[in-house]
């Protein structure tokens, strides 16, 4: 993980549906740029960290959201920077020949939002975000590259619904109400 200067970094999820296995011929040009995309996000500027299945050099051994979907979790300096990697590198190759590998996605397949720098995020939590952004669309707490927002405008949104969720959980709840379960 990479030192930075910032206060909030900017967490990633993205998942995929293979349309075949990882050791299908047809999904190989995928699996052979694996390695140097991966090298290069390490080496991109305002990169901090990657997912990784232990011992493996990538994460799509792990299938925390399907026995056919690949993750990506990431995280970086600055929202700019993940913009950078993902669109101005040797990435964007991978994302013009998706298609070929993946099935098209029926809702969001990315999320991102703010998290404390220092803090890695788990699938659990990058799969909670992403259910949030299918169930609620974007807001502070879930969005994407079309609907952005900054760090403050996150950190902002936190401080008013923490307030609304101290005060939900010291009501008293009617006996028998099944909602308060």
């Amino acid at each position: 993980m990479t030192s930075s200067t910032h206060a909030a970094h900017l967490a990633e999820l993205n998942v995929a549906t293979l349309r075949y296995p990882l050791d299908d011929p047809r999904i190989a040009p995928f699996v052979e740029m694996l390695d140097p995309i991966n090298a290069a996000a390490d080496a991109a500027p305002g990169f901090v960290w990657r997912l990784v299945e232990e011992g493996t050099a990538d994460a799509t051994g792990l299938r925390p959201a399907g026995e056919d979907v690949i993750v990506n979790l990431t995280v970086w300096e600055t929202q700019e920077a993940l913009w950078d990697f993902t669109y101005r590198s040797g990435h964007l190759e991978v994302m013009r020949r998706r298609r070929d590998w993946f099935e098209r996605h029926v809702e969001a397949h990315m999320v991102l939002w703010w998290v404390p720098a220092g803090h890695l995020p788990t699938v659990g939590e990058a799969l909670e975000r992403l259910a949030d952004l299918r169930a609620h669309g974007p807001s502070p707490r879930a969005f994407t590259f079309a609907s952005p927002y900054t760090a403050v405008e996150a950190a902002q949104h936190l401080q008013a619904v923490q307030p609304e969720q101290a005060a939900r959980s010291e009501r008293p709840t009617p006996a028998g109400d099944a909602a308060a379960v």
